[in-house]
């Protein structure tokens, strides 16, 4: 190759245009949702047992529940409970060769996506 060649160039990664595949959005999915869940149960026990101690600490967790950024937090928690739960079932009826198909595969996946989302929107409209 000569040096200016445009093989020889070095090749930019824009990581934004790549296109995944559904399949793939939903596996990063499930790893987001389960970090996101490692993350807030410390912080979800934290709150119930603060909730539990006196009628002051449960008034105070009710005020903070009712704060926009955590009700944020308390969606994306959801999301990610929804997204994890439905994401493990699809992964498990996989390892038995259910819905191993491509096609299968894909819908399963646009499913799981959905359902999420769907669960999300749910619970957002409890929340308000």
């Amino acid at each position: 190759m000569w040096p200016n060649n445009r093989e020889s160039q070095p090749v930019f990664f824009n990581l934004l245009r790549i296109e995944f595949p559904v399949g793939a959005i939903t596996s990063i999915g499930h790893r987001v949702s389960g970090v996101v869940l490692a993350l807030g149960t410390p912080v979800l026990i934290y709150l119930l047992d603060a909730s539990l101690r006196s009628a002051q600490d449960y008034e105070w967790v009710r005020a903070l529940l009712n704060t926009a950024p955590v009700k944020g937090l308390v969606l994306l928690t959801i999301w990610a409970f929804a997204h994890h739960f439905f994401a493990g079932i699809r992964h498990l009826l996989m390892d038995i060769d259910v819905g191993s198909s491509l096609p299968a595969a894909r819908l399963s996946a646009w499913l799981v996506n959905i359902a999420g989302v769907g669960v999300a929107l749910l619970g957002g409209g409890m929340l308000l």
